[in-house]
């Protein structure tokens, strides 16, 4: 794996160049979390310094071709470490007859490795499936580190890259003033992980030939069909409030 030794903070919470990436004074600080954080990481300081006196005007809502989408902005506006640089997790979940037995599988490539990692519970969802899935190959990292997370779930995903979990925690895990947040306990330990680790969640379509979610996919059978099963001790014990 290639290193990047300089990260340059054109737009964050305090912009300059940085030689680190994780911890306070590192780069993830500045930018985890920042609307529109602008940010590269570079080989050399010339090339960061480069980049700080012209960097990218992509968290403008106009361009020299006219307008472009709040979204499109949103999305072009941070620069992160490239794959190669970064720990592969795939993930996926689910459970047979939602609510029923039910299993979760994890590939995580790092280092050039492949490592894979399985579990189930006699009664559960396939959303706390898809969850947990998430939580064990985070899991799974000794140390703080960049990684691109994919899932077939648009709970999960949406869930994280639009807020809605942060903004449930902060509002006491209620989804609205009448309605609670469906499964806390697993959106509050995913929520710790991704601020431990600097997390891309990406969306992959699910049965569609990718290798990595199609191998999650039949972990996820091989468990979810087992005799022994656990139980999901949170899930039962919700059932009967």
């Amino acid at each position: 794996m290639s290193t990047q030794k300089f990260y340059a903070v054109a737009k964050g919470r305090k912009p300059g160049i940085y030689t680190r990436w994780f911890g306070e004074a590192g780069a993830q600080a500045q930018v985890s979390g920042f609307p529109g954080a602008v940010y590269k990481g570079f080989l050399t300081r010339e090339e960061a310094e480069a980049f700080l006196k012209n960097p990218p005007n992509r968290w403008k809502r106009k361009s020299s071709g006219g307008n472009i989408s709040a979204a499109k902005a949103s999305r072009d506006a941070g620069e992160r470490l490239p794959d190669a640089d970064r720990v592969i997790i795939y993930t996926d979940g689910g459970a047979l007859g939602n609510p029923g037995p039910g299993g979760y599988g994890v590939v995580v490539v790092e280092d050039g490795a492949t490592r894979e990692f399985s579990g189930g519970f006699r009664l559960t969802t396939n959303n706390r499936m898809e969850l947990t899935a998430c939580i064990v190959g985070l899991r799974t990292l000794e140390k703080p580190s960049a990684v691109t997370l994919y899932s077939d779930s648009k709970y999960v995903v949406d869930g994280i890259t639009k807020g809605w979990a942060r903004r449930w925690r902060s509002n006491g895990w209620m989804r609205t003033r009448t309605d609670r947040a469906v499964n806390p306990d697993l959106w509050a330990k995913l929520l710790d992980l991704c601020e431990k680790h600097d997390v891309e969640f990406r969306w992959v379509k699910g049965h569609a030939g990718n290798a990595g979610n199609e191998r999650c996919d039949q972990l996820v059978r091989v468990q979810s069909a087992r005799p022994d099963l656990p139980p999901d001790t949170v899930y039962e014990a919700s059932r009967h409030l």
